[in-house]
Parts: structure tokens; C-alpha cells; sequence
């Protein structure tokens, strides 16, 4: 009796440190640009430089350059996508979870390293 027991709890354990990596594995799915794309990219340009007429009516919008990168952690990202920034760049804690949040960081940080025009 004492070996089914073990048995099942043996097979318990792995179950639960599978549902744990997969748990980890869908986070890492979540696809940052399809995001930016849909949410972002509108006023941050599709590159992360905003068209002209966008910088005009929101002259403080950054471009999604190394310098932007380099100033920036993937956590401050998130922090201002979390709580918004001045009245111009709202909120999207309601809009996006934490994973969504963090996928679309880590895309911006990859901006920095695309051409510009």
C-alpha cells in the first residue's frame, strides 16, 4: 500500500511541475507585436517612430529608439502601460494582462534595433 501511495504522489508532483511550465510556456506566447500593432501602433508609428502628424498633436511621444531603450527597463515599460503617463498615454491595466504587458516591452525593446527611414 505504502508503494501506491508513493506511486501516486510521485505522479502528483509531476503533474503539478507540468502545469507549472506550461503556465510558463503560454506567457512566453504571448505575441508582443500582433499587441503593439492593435494597441500601439497608431500613435507610436509601426516602427516606434510616430508619423509627423501624430508628434505634432502629441509633441512628447518618444521614438522607440536605443536611446529610449537604454534609458528604459522592460518593468518601467510595463509600469507606464500599467498606470498610463500624463493625459495623453491612458491606461491599459483594464485592456491588458501583466503577460500582454510584458510581451509588449519586450517587442519595444526590439524597435531600437530596426532601421529607421
Amino acid at each position: 500500500m505504502e508503494c501506491t501511495l508513493a506511486k501516486h504522489l510521485v505522479a502528483f508532483g509531476i503533474l503539478l511541475a507540468a502545469s507549472g511550465s506550461l503556465g510558463r510556456a503560454s506567457a512566453q506566447a504571448v505575441d508582443g507585436k500582433a499587441i503593439f500593432d492593435e494597441r500601439c501602433r497608431k500613435c507610436h508609428g509601426v516602427a516606434g517612430v510616430p508619423v509627423k502628424a501624430m508628434k505634432t498633436l502629441l509633441p512628447k511621444l518618444p521614438t522607440f529608439d536605443a536611446a529610449f531603450v537604454a534609458a528604459r527597463s522592460d518593468d518601467s515599460v510595463v509600469t507606464i502601460l500599467t498606470n498610463g503617463k500624463g493625459k495623453d498615454m491612458k491606461s491599459f491595466k483594464e485592456k491588458l494582462t501583466a503577460d500582454e504587458m510584458t510581451a509588449v516591452a519586450r517587442y519595444v525593446r526590439t524597435l531600437a534595433t530596426k532601421p529607421r527611414e
